[in-house]
């Protein structure tokens, strides 16, 4: 059945929900390393990774895969999009979750 999500929503989603927000909320394996978060690669099991957060994008150099919020959850929850955008958005702030309708 398709969804449709709106483009300023699914822009939200991507930047206004902090990467290490969906780690704790997957309970996903994530520390500090050198001022910067890292992560377990949910494509290649690796920690060589790293979140820049001007973009909040998470990015393993191992096997040189890019992440955005939507992107790991769809990748750490092996879901679709429509199910990895239902679950990041309780994560969004208040006045921001009416808008995905």
């Amino acid at each position: 059945m398709p969804h449709f999500f709106p483009d300023e929503f699914l822009r939200r989603l991507r930047n206004e929900i902090p990467m290490a927000d969906v780690f704790r909320r997957l309970s996903w394996p994530h520390k500090r390393r050198q001022g910067q978060t890292a992560f377990l690669c949910p494509r290649c099991q690796e920690y060589l990774s790293a979140v820049n957060p001007r973009t909040n994008l998470g990015r393993c150099f191992y096997c040189h895969s890019n992440f955005n919020p939507i992107d790991f959850m769809m990748f750490a929850r092996e879901c679709d999009f429509v199910t990895a955008v239902n679950s990041l958005t309780p994560l969004l702030p208040n006045s921001h979750r009416d808008d995905a309708h």
